[in-house]
């Protein structure tokens, strides 16, 4: 099978290589796949949102391993859940602390248990500070190898929900703000494609972001001078605050939940459907 793994660890210590290794000690021919380990420390939200720009693109019957857990230690709990994803299940082991059904929109599992069989960890005295290690990495080769949701732990009812901020929409603009800062400085926002169409009424909008005025959407990175910055859609359909050659967030002293605001020239002429 294969299984996905992201978590907040960083490259820099043996921790990435510790829960490998505790997941082929159990299965050794598993298929590893590397979604990110950079996620910023203890940032739930910020893993969802990694997580969500990679797993459509994985097959049916994938296995992702997600640890982003600052409640490590605690009473929160250890669950593995099976969705229904694009006509195919997947399943994911983490900490039940908002995190899956964030990055499904709230969607509910097939099943979901909690991760409270002690054989099939690593050790039945796990690390009060490494359960990646010691609880998901073997679980989850265990699940990867074939063993049922059922033997692995109980039951688990209502996971633990957290909910992504929604633009504000109305007849002259949207409101959202900035999610995510990518790799490249890109501000990605919690505004769509879908929202923009759905609300402009094919009017042009004029994009305000700190103390930015972009005025239209570009289409590409490069239909502006190198230098300049530009709103458009990425890739994943939601609206981006970029520089052409530069990074935005730097040189436009933008931050993750800065508010931006899209403004529509023009008259007002359809009913939308409400958000």
């Amino acid at each position: 099978m294969l299984v996905t793994l992201t978590t907040d660890f960083g490259t820099s210590d043996g921790y990435v290589g510790a829960m490998k290794g505790a997941i082929l000690s159990v299965a050794p021919d598993v298929r590893l796949v590397d979604i990110s380990h950079d996620v910023p420390a203890q940032d739930v939200t910020a893993a969802a949102f990694v997580l969500r720009q990679a797993i459509p693109y994985f097959p049916a019957g994938t296995l992702h391993l997600a640890v982003v857990d600052p409640g490590v230690g605690t009473a929160r709990r250890a669950i593995a859940a099976r969705f229904a994803l694009g006509g195919g299940g997947h399943t994911f082991v983490g900490p039940d602390n908002g995190l899956l059904p964030l990055v499904l929109d709230g969607g509910e599992p097939e099943v979901a248990v909690v991760l409270d069989r002690p054989d099939t960890w690593r050790t039945p005295a796990p690390s009060g500070t490494f359960h990646g290690r010691d609880v998901f990495g073997p679980v989850a080769a265990r699940l990867a190898t074939g063993t049922a949701l059922g033997a692995v732990g109980s039951p688990a009812g209502e996971l633990a929900r957290l909910h992504w901020p929604l633009p504000h929409t109305d007849r002259d603009g949207i409101r959202g703000m900035i999610l995510a800062v990518d790799h490249y400085g890109n501000c990605i926002t919690n505004v769509t494609r879908e929202t923009v169409d759905r609300w402009s009424d094919g009017r042009p909008a004029t994009c305000y972001a700190g103390s930015q005025i972009l005025r239209g959407l570009a289409p590409t990175y490069g239909a502006v001078a190198r230098g300049e910055a530009l709103a458009l859609f990425g890739s994943d359909d939601r609206l981006e605050i970029a520089v052409h050659g530069g990074h935005a967030a730097s040189l436009l002293s933008l931050h993750r939940g800065d508010p931006v605001t899209l403004v529509f020239d023009g008259a007002y002429r359809a009913e939308p459907h409400a958000d």
